[in-house]
């Protein structure tokens, strides 16, 4: 059987009892970094059982038919990440995908998540809310990601780098406009933690300032009902996030008219005057 098991992003005394029997009872411990597993176990006072084995971006793919070798073999892996849940921006997709295919039991040890921890605190509305993980790095391909979602009515909930934090924060004021709240969840359950909320604008000014540690950003969606500006620009980029993504330009055009509310003749113009 493959476990899923959630680290603690914080804390190490957020780790569940039941990670603790889990790293002692595993044939196999598959963690992101090692290094970070000795810690961990260090901290929680158990030894593991089984093999070590490194899984992380790097060897991923490689090592996948590995581990799905030992569990048809009958041996129990364990699957840990840095922090949190894997799979959730952490390795583990592809070894569940294996393991579905393959009719291997998967399961899972529930734990810490940044992503709720940072909804539960923001302040923002949870009934809905979609995750983005980590914007694109590119100024140009960030821009036309966030212009698909400058009409998501969902709360959003962002990863992102310390040191790219006030280029994300820009950007966001950019494409959703600087009113709109969010909240910037920093060093969650650590020594450190911070929770800045209030308008974009207001948080791009704070992040001049530096930000350090991990970094979760949660905005709020667009409120129904409400007008949305359909500026040429955001119209542009996305019509080219469709095309990207395989949808005819006609298409497109006719997709983005409808979410922005606005006759397919300016979109049209958009586009071919931009």
């Amino acid at each position: 059987m493959l476990v899923l098991a959630g680290t603690p992003i914080g804390r190490p005394d957020d780790a569940s009892p039941r990670l603790v029997a889990e790293l002692a009872r595993a044939d196999v411990v598959a963690a992101e970094d090692t290094r970070r597993l000795r810690r961990l176990t260090s901290d929680l006072g158990v030894e593991v059982g089984g093999r070590v084995t490194s899984y992380f971006e790097g060897n991923e793919q490689a090592r996948t038919p590995q581990l799905l070798e030992a569990l048809q073999a009958g041996q129990r892996v364990l699957l840990v990440t840095d922090a949190g849940m894997p799979s959730v921006s952490d390795p583990g997709y592809r070894l569940v995908a294996a393991c579905v295919e393959a009719g291997v039991p998967v399961t899972a040890v529930p734990g810490p998540s940044a992503v709720l921890t940072a909804l539960a605190v923001s302040g923002l509305p949870v009934d809905r809310f979609c995750f983005e993980g980590f914007l694109p790095r590119k100024a140009g391909e960030r821009a036309r990601r966030l212009a698909v979602l400058a009409h998501e009515e969902r709360t959003m909930v962002f990863f992102e780098a310390p040191h790219r934090t006030e280029a994300a924060l820009t950007a966001l004021a950019e494409a959703f406009g600087g009113d709109r709240p969010a909240a910037v969840c920093r060093e969650l359950t650590k020594t450190h933690e911070e929770v800045r909320r209030g308008p974009l604008a207001d948080l791009v000014a704070w992040a001049g300032e530096g930000v350090r540690g991990e970094v979760t950003l949660v905005v709020q969606g667009v409120v129904a009902g409400a007008s949305v500006a359909a500026d040429p620009d955001s119209l542009r980029a996305a019509v080219a996030e469709r095309e990207e993504m395989g949808t005819a330009r006609k298409d497109a055009i006719k997709e983005v008219a409808e979410a922005a509310g606005v006759p397919k003749r300016v979109v049209y113009d958009a586009v071919h005057r931009g």
